[in-house]
């Protein structure tokens, strides 16, 4: 059986890992690596290889950046020829970029089985491009892996037949459970001169927070009157540095009280960090789940989440890009009032197992 496993991006790099371990203790599976190269800065792609012990890339499209037309179209391109040349048995996409789009529409169109892993996740917002991706990636896989029960709700109400649907669990909380007592043993907080629970951790890079003047402003505020309660740490995406710099707003960043900025890090210390923050401040899909698991307050900056159980079930509260609020919700996170959850149903560490059974075996989980 000829696998090609499909990354572009970080988060699609910590989903692959326990999937790529997986195939690769099946008999008689020959799984194989592409990466698209959408995120190409080292800090947002390599050190993760290394970290979490991922195989070697078996084929790099070196896409690069560019805008969504651009960047699909150029993986697109330059997967074919890798479909053309292998013949794979199964195409496997993970999550909700660009790269995912690109490479489910060349397996759709060369009649090559998909299977999506996180299918049916949804924010009922398409303007946000990764609701579009995630749409037409369901709409050609013929396995749809769910995290969720609500991932499964959605799908079915869209129409999709239910023996394609597999609840499985959550792939990005195999890799967190996995490494989870290596990025405790780092005690990453205590670099930045912290101890448990003394500190705010950001990470925000979305185009709807980053890219326009006016929302990035408001960004500077957040962090300002959150800065006010407590400390924080902030690693800088690379596109929110960029941005930053153009707008020259970087400067007013740098100003606040408090706050220390530092360069993109790698998974283990980042983890490390996010497991002793008081909470979490961002607008990334996978950190409000992998706070969900930690039992930490996750604050989202945004007007939606794909990720509702993470709100329903989990440690997430969803408040926009709304400064007071942001500094209200911190209050009483840092007085001791913050949400506490649980874990969602089978977040438990072997869903990457669940997904390679029903592909190799046939198994119904």
């Amino acid at each position: 059986m000829n696998v090609l496993n499909v990354v572009g991006t970080r988060p699609n790099l910590i989903k692959i890992s326990p999937l790529a371990r997986a195939f690769h203790r099946k008999s008689g599976v020959v799984s194989k690596l592409v990466h698209t190269g959408q995120h190409y800065d080292a800090t947002l792609s390599d050190i993760f290889f290394a970290e979490l012990e991922l195989p070697s890339v078996d084929y790099h499209l070196d896409v690069g950046s560019g805008t969504h037309a651009e960047q699909t179209a150029d993986t697109m391109i330059g997967f074919e020829k890798i479909v053309e040349g292998e013949a794979p048995d199964l195409v496997v996409v993970v999550g909700d970029v660009n790269s995912t789009l690109a490479c489910a529409l060349v397996a759709g169109q060369r009649g090559v089985p998909l299977a999506h892993v996180e299918a049916g996740l949804r924010s009922f917002d398409r303007s946000m491009p990764e609701e579009i991706n995630r749409m037409v990636a369901d709409a050609l896989a013929r396995y749809l892996f769910a995290p969720s029960a609500d991932a499964c709700d959605n799908l079915k109400r869209e129409g999709v037949d239910e023996g394609g649907i597999y609840f499985v669990g959550n792939v990005m909380i195999d890799t967190l459970l996995a490494w989870r007592d290596a990025a405790r043993a780092r005690r990453s907080m205590e670099r930045f001169g912290f101890r448990q629970k003394e500190y705010v951790l950001y990470t925000l890079h979305r185009p709807e927070n980053v890219d326009q003047v006016d929302r990035l402003d408001q960004v500077i505020e957040l962090v300002e009157r959150v800065s006010a309660e407590i400390p924080g740490i902030f690693p800088v995406h690379p596109r929110t540095r960029l941005r930053l710099k153009t707008s020259r707003l970087d400067a007013a960043l740098r100003r606040v009280p408090r706050l220390i900025l530092t360069e993109p890090l790698g998974y283990l210390d980042f983890l490390s960090l996010m497991m002793d923050a008081v909470c979490v401040i961002t607008d990334s899909g996978g950190i409000q789940e992998e706070t969900t698991v930690l039992g930490v307050p996750c604050l989202t900056v945004r007007k939606n989440t794909e990720r509702p159980i993470t709100v329903t079930e989990g440690t997430n509260t969803v408040i926009g890009l709304d400064p007071p609020r942001a500094a209200e919700e911190v209050r009483e996170i840092v007085s001791g009032h913050g949400k506490r959850g649980r874990i969602p149903e089978l977040w438990d560490g072997r869903a990457a197992e669940r997904v390679v059974e029903v592909l190799v075996e046939g198994s119904r989980v």
